[in-house]
């Protein structure tokens, strides 16, 4: 279908994303969002007033699988669109995996769309609203550029921008690499350009985004140029850099360096151990060992001694004994994380570790993962004492989901910062804004105290 005659159908109709999983996914998601802007589509702030309701999708863990097919059947019940006719989308991981096979679940989608098939999702659903038959499609390969789709940026001072797609790793447990394909990484130009471009723009905050962003540039210059796309990237201008995510067995001391040394980059760094057990890292196929992520972890404090770790952790894994778990839980205590993503095993069909059995009782894996939980918030709320009676700069993002007289924002070190709003502004005038925060009460996973200064 031509461009003009999916502008026809589209134009004028309303639409709603809905967002499963990872940062990866909510730049797909605008991605989508953009491409629908394109052709004349407008945002719906729910899926009662949407014409299409497009659910992006994650499979890393099982219950996003059930929880995709309770919303897809929500829609049934939805009151009529505003054209009289909705069509349900479904993309992302969850797509890619099934393909057809999701409706075995789900009988009232009209399109699914998988990881490399985002640019042409506007083309799909207009063929479903045409026809009203199911349009699949769910390439092993991109055919299209999606780097260079038109996208909708849900805030106008923070950007998602990935340098790269996919993964070569095949850690044991992990869908990733089936559903996201091999490691490709943008020209590096390309994306320094991108972040300049942001920057002309009003963006003083960028996430740049990978399954892997340490290996970034291999495939395009035989190595890994990371450490010197941070260093140009911080050269754009832009106030802020994050990154995600972070493979312990790639961070390389150049990259250390590179972080250290450019003022952009934000004292933060997520850097997933999945286990502190050696034998259980070698069953995962992480190729580090315990040892080797404690010399990492030492090696990243001694050039950036207030740095805040954060980290993934699997409770569970196939075969995991108590002392495995004990490792896991020394290591935390070591490392003494500012945060921390714990999970309990999810079995993902088509992974090596789905097909080893595992006799421990969902019970003893309960009980290992809440010792875990304590051992995380104590570690968090000690990090977060380090703040009290600091001035915190913090960029705001809106108000508190309890009080919307209270300001909330984040640090450089991705803390959630609250913090009354100062008499004589509005939160319309503070969004976007950095103000500086007097930090008097440091919870375990929260600052708060009150603004000082005037906002910049």
């Amino acid at each position: 279908m031509d461009q003009r005659s999916v502008r026809d159908i589209l134009a004028g109709k309303t639409y709603f994303i809905r967002t499963f999983g990872c940062q990866m996914n909510q730049h797909d998601s605008e991605r989508v969002s953009g491409l629908l802007d394109s052709y004349g589509c407008l945002m719906a702030l729910d899926p009662a007033h949407a014409d299409i309701v497009v659910f992006m999708t994650c499979c890393v863990r099982e219950a996003a699988d059930t929880r995709l097919y309770g919303q897809c059947n929500s829609c049934k019940s939805l009151p009529p669109s505003p054209s009289g006719k909705r069509v349900v989308a479904v993309g992302g991981c969850i797509a890619q995996r099934d393909g057809e096979g999701l409706l075995t679940n789900v009988d009232n989608v009209n399109v699914i769309f998988g990881t490399h098939s985002i640019a042409h999702v506007a083309e799909l659903i207009a063929e479903a609203f045409l026809d009203g038959k199911r349009h699949i499609r769910t390439n092993e390969h991109e055919d299209t550029d999606a780097m260079s789709m038109p996208w909708h940026r849900e805030t106008q001072y923070h950007a998602w921008v990935p340098i790269m797609t996919g993964c070569n790793n095949f850690c044991t447990y992990c869908i990733v690499p089936y559903v996201r394909g091999r490691e490709k990484s943008r020209p590096f130009e390309e994306i320094v350009d991108e972040v300049t471009g942001l920057v002309r723009q009003g963006v003083r905050e960028i996430t740049l985004l990978g399954q892997n962003v340490n290996s970034y540039g291999r495939d395009l210059f035989g190595k890994p140029r990371f450490a010197d796309l941070l260093r140009a990237v911080g050269d754009t201008g832009v106030e802020r850099i994050f990154f995600t995510s972070s493979h312990p067995k790639d961070l390389l001391p150049e990259t250390i360096d590179a972080m250290a040394e450019t003022p952009a980059v934000m004292p933060q760094l997520h850097l997933a151990v999945q286990s502190g057990s050696t034998r259980i890292l070698k069953e995962m196929n992480r190729r580090y060992t315990r040892e080797d992520y404690l010399g990492l972890v030492d090696r990243i404090r001694n050039r950036m001694p207030d740095i805040a770790l954060s980290t993934d952790i699997i409770v569970g894994f196939p075969g995991e004994t108590e002392e495995d778990f004990e490792q896991t839980l020394s290591l935390a205590e070591t490392v003494r994380y500012a945060q921390a993503y714990t999970f309990i095993y999810s079995k993902r069909a088509g992974t090596p570790a789905a097909e080893i059995d595992d006799p421990t009782p969902h019970e003893v894996i309960l009980e290992r993962f809440n010792r875990l939980v304590k051992v995380i918030e104590t570690t968090a709320h000690e990090y977060n004492q380090g703040e009290l009676h600091t001035v915190v700069p913090a960029l705001i993002e809106g108000t508190s989901k309890k009080n919307d007289a209270v300001l909330l924002g984040k640090s450089p070190k991705n803390q959630t910062v609250h913090a009354p709003i100062p008499e004589g502004y509005s939160i319309d005038q503070l969004v976007g804004k950095i103000v500086d925060v007097d930090v008097d009460v440091a919870k375990t996973w929260y600052l708060s105290g009150s603004v000082v200064g005037e906002p910049r």
